[in-house]
């Protein structure tokens, strides 16, 4: 299954995969399914959270906002109630940004990377947030400061340090393919295969294993905790489902890949939505995401509730 890996410079052997390529994705898929002016919905973390609320989507409680730079000085009495705490820009991507502090005494913050952080490392990080130094474009920014997720002990031995999440890239309100992004070392804790965490393929129906890569290789066992990735599932995988279906209507977007994760007490949780995710989802799956995108394009039916393309997912035949 892995053969086009081996030739996935020649846009010929890709194409006869039905891989999906980035010009191909940009044109023929995003520019038609997204209309730009609905971008805001998921760049802006604050948006996609209010919207997230009014669909009866599950999310990460919403600690307080900081706006301005006159406002960092009062992050003590934002944070003053929360043991545990994430710091995120309202317009960043790809994780950057992200500050993840699972307990602070006095002046000290210990985050999930296993570094200890001052006050003035923490206020310059909000800083440099609101800035721009992390969102896209450079913008100024507003910082998040959210609840911890208490991720699943189902996945403890799957991934080192951070929290594993999930990635579903829906079309048309349909999920089209799945993986799990585990975090590693190397990748400092962080669920981001560009950081050299581990990207775990799918199976849409089941939640299952399909197939594992590190930096595009494939791998079997995680680098740092030696568990063997064939033997993951996730569980609530028709939740992870939903939340996926429910994004189409909530955003109008025709392409978009949610983000999931499964907290220990709440289950399964959106952290974000993005309007153009990217494509190592199919390296992942070892499969191409053209061929799933033709097919619910010619054969699945419109007209369904999110509830019912689930379902129609969970029932189709390969």
């Amino acid at each position: 299954m892995f053969g086009w890996l081996k030739n996935y410079s020649l846009p010929s052997a890709l194409k006869a995969n039905g891989v999906l390529g980035m010009n191909a994705r940009n044109y023929k898929i995003i520019a038609p399914q997204n209309d730009r002016r609905l971008y805001p919905l998921v760049d802006d973390k604050v948006k996609t959270k209010v919207l997230a609320g009014k669909a009866g989507i599950n999310t990460p409680r919403l600690i307080g906002v900081i706006e301005y730079q006159h406002q960092v000085k009062d992050f003590p009495d934002v944070i003053k109630n929360a043991p545990q705490f994430v710091i995120k820009p309202a317009h960043g991507s790809g994780g950057k940004g992200v500050l993840v502090v699972n307990r602070w005494e006095e002046d000290r913050f210990f985050t999930a990377s296993g570094k200890v952080l001052s006050f003035r490392e923490v206020f310059g990080h909000i800083s440099n947030t609101l800035s721009g130094l992390f969102s896209l474009g450079g913008q100024y920014d507003v910082a998040l400061i959210e609840e911890t997720v208490n991720f699943s002990d189902l996945f403890k031995n799957f991934s080192y340090q951070g929290v594993p999440d999930v990635r579903i890239i829906v079309y048309k309100g349909y999920p089209a393919m799945a993986m799990m992004r585990l975090a590693t070392a190397e990748s400092g804790g962080r669920a981001n295969l560009h950081q050299g965490a581990v990207g775990v393929g799918l199976d849409i129906r089941s939640g299952k294993t399909l197939r594992a890569v590190m930096h595009n290789r494939p791998v079997s066992v995680h680098p740092d905790t030696g568990a063997d990735l064939s033997k993951l599932v996730v569980p609530f995988w028709r939740e992870h489902l939903l939340i996926g279906a429910k994004a189409y209507e909530m955003t109008g977007l025709g392409y978009l890949g949610a983000d999931i994760v499964l907290d220990r007490d709440r289950g399964p949780m959106m952290l974000e939505l993005n309007a153009r995710p990217g494509l190592a989802i199919q390296i992942a799956n070892g499969s191409g995401l053209a061929t799933v995108v033709k097919k619910i394009e010619k054969t699945y039916p419109v007209g369904l509730t999110p509830e019912e393309r689930v379902g129609y997912i969970l029932n189709a035949v390969s």
